[in-house]
């Protein structure tokens, strides 16, 4: 959490630093959580064969080693293979054996409070990662943050030689074809969403590939569909063969599960488009620095980590539906004051309140989710539900990353078109030129960067200082649109709360 957090709020600095663009980083963003869903069904999996506290250490150590190549990465291909491929596998065998390891060192009765204090620390990371990632930044490099991780692994490694390892299943298996039709099943899904900003999402955009005169885009989000569906029916085949499965498909006929997958797959969408899309007002709109972007971003931290630690504590015998009700609806209030506020001309300062409730809303989904699901199968399930449960957030991850980033460099490109169109101090010329550079997607720049883009490109200086002004409010109405579709998000989540829980796990209803 301290990772992502760290180089979200430092987008526009690493993208300059590595000579790309913010859509660049956001591929990789998108990626690193891209790799977590796709592989940590298997992830937990791996922890049943070898155990999990030697699949934790092991995934400590492939993580560390991402860390070192990307504090060294020269380029956006060595900081894809170092983040958002080595530590994302690395956080594929960690983050089930996680969720086993609680159950095998506490007691049932304990547990609910254990899973609420992992949310606190991921909480905690949250508080911390935009301020040390600003700081660092800006005053050093960003690559110091990662290259400090190695020796965070290395006292987590000394740590965990005093955990109690899980006890072992029976004849543990691995389903080899189980795993490469789940992961290739989301992956299409989730590739596809990434691309529809340069495809389109149903038709395709000017020079984009098509099948039937339809987006490239779709047909692989079906592919993704069918694939997973194939996935689905090979481990319903494995069970009647009395083989052990990847994933047992009665599981997701458990309600309680289920919708705490859904509601987890929500929050964790509403989360990453919240966080890539207010760092790129604060830093590249508003030309804020990494530090003061990580201030900014103060309040939904704070905020985030009194909920999660606090609720618990001060009502531990709260009903989780209403927590989880009351947190996507605070979610949703926050995104709707950020949108009636964010106008040209808007300043930092209308991010506060709308960080507060968010803070709020996603301390609260995490202070009550993870028992939720975990408690709603038996104690064996532990694992297969910390993959799976890993799996829905960081798939929902991948697609909130990319549907805002898809969404905003829509809206920026049509905006961004139109007003240079209809500006008569922007040559006939250059804005058909401009239209025909632009036609898979503008980039998010600011100011600085459009004016010596222009001014490389040979634009006159009128020209240019005309197209740098007509910038600003695209960008803000890209941002707009965003948040909008976060906000429609928010709304749909909150209609699969009706099957959570009304009590808390291991109590009774008064």
């Amino acid at each position: 959490t301290l990772d992502t957090s760290v180089l979200n709020v430092s987008i526009a600095k690493v993208a300059e630093d590595l000579g790309t663009t913010v859509t660049g980083i956001q591929t990789a963003i998108t990626l690193y959580t891209l790799v977590m869903a796709m592989f940590m069904v298997t992830g937990g999996r791996l922890g049943a064969l070898i155990g999990r506290r030697r699949a934790f250490a092991l995934g400590c150590v492939v993580y560390g080693c991402g860390s070192l190549t990307t504090s060294l990465a020269p380029g956006l291909p060595v900081l894809i293979v170092g983040w958002s491929v080595l530590e994302g596998l690395g956080a594929v065998l960690i983050m089930p054996a996680i969720v086993a390891l609680v159950a095998a060192n506490f007691g049932r009765d304990q547990r609910p409070r254990a899973y609420g204090l992992i949310a606190a620390a991921g909480a905690m990371a949250v508080a911390v990662g935009p301020l040390v990632g600003g700081l660092v930044t800006t005053y050093f490099s960003w690559r110091w943050v990662f290259a400090a991780e190695v020796l965070l692994v290395l006292g987590i490694l000394v740590f965990a030689r005093r955990m109690a390892e899980s006890a072992p299943e029976r004849n543990p298996s691995l389903d080899l074809v189980g795993t490469v039709l789940s992961a290739a099943g989301l992956g299409l899904v989730v590739y596809a969403i990434l691309r529809t900003s340069t495809w389109g999402w149903v038709l395709p955009k000017a020079g984009a590939p098509s099948l039937f005169g339809l987006s490239i885009s779709l047909w692989l989000i079906l592919a993704g569909l069918l694939v997973l569906r194939l996935f689905l029916g090979r481990q319903h085949h494995r069970i009647r063969r009395g083989r052990e499965p990847l994933t047992d498909p009665a599981l997701f006929g458990n309600a309680g599960l289920r919708t705490g997958l859904i509601v987890f797959f929500f929050q964790f969408l509403l989360q990453a488009g919240l966080f890539f899309v207010v760092p790129l007002f604060l830093s590249v709109a508003l030309g804020l620095s990494a530090l003061d972007t990580g201030v900014r971003l103060l309040p939904l931290s704070v905020a985030l980590l009194a909920a999660a630690a606090g609720i618990p504590k001060v009502w531990p015998e709260v009903s989780p539906r209403r927590v989880v009700r009351l947190g996507l609806t605070t979610l949703l209030a926050a995104l709707v004051i950020l949108l009636a506020a964010l106008e040209l001309g808007a300043g930092p300062e209308i991010t506060t309140v709308p960080m507060l409730l968010a803070g709020f809303g996603i301390g609260a989904l995490a202070s009550q989710l993870g028992s939720v699901t975990v408690s709603a199968v038996p104690d064996e399930r532990t694992s297969e539900v910390g993959g799976l449960q890993n799996t829905a957030t960081n798939l929902g991850a991948s697609v909130g990353t990319a549907l805002a980033g898809s969404v905003l460099i829509a809206a920026l490109t049509t905006s961004f078109l139109q007003g240079i169109a209809q500006n008569p101090a922007v040559p006939p010329q250059v804005s058909a030129q401009a239209e025909v550079s632009l036609v898979s997607g503008a980039t998010f720049l600011s100011d600085a960067a459009l004016g010596n883009g222009l001014a490389a490109a040979g634009v006159p200086e009128p020209a240019a200082a005309a197209i740098v002004a007509e910038n600003e409010k695209p960008r803000i109405q890209a941002l707009r649109a965003s948040i909008a579709v976060l906000a429609l998000a928010a709304v749909l989540s909150i209609f699969f709360t009706r099957r959570i829980p009304a009590v808390q796990p291991g109590r009774s209803p008064a």
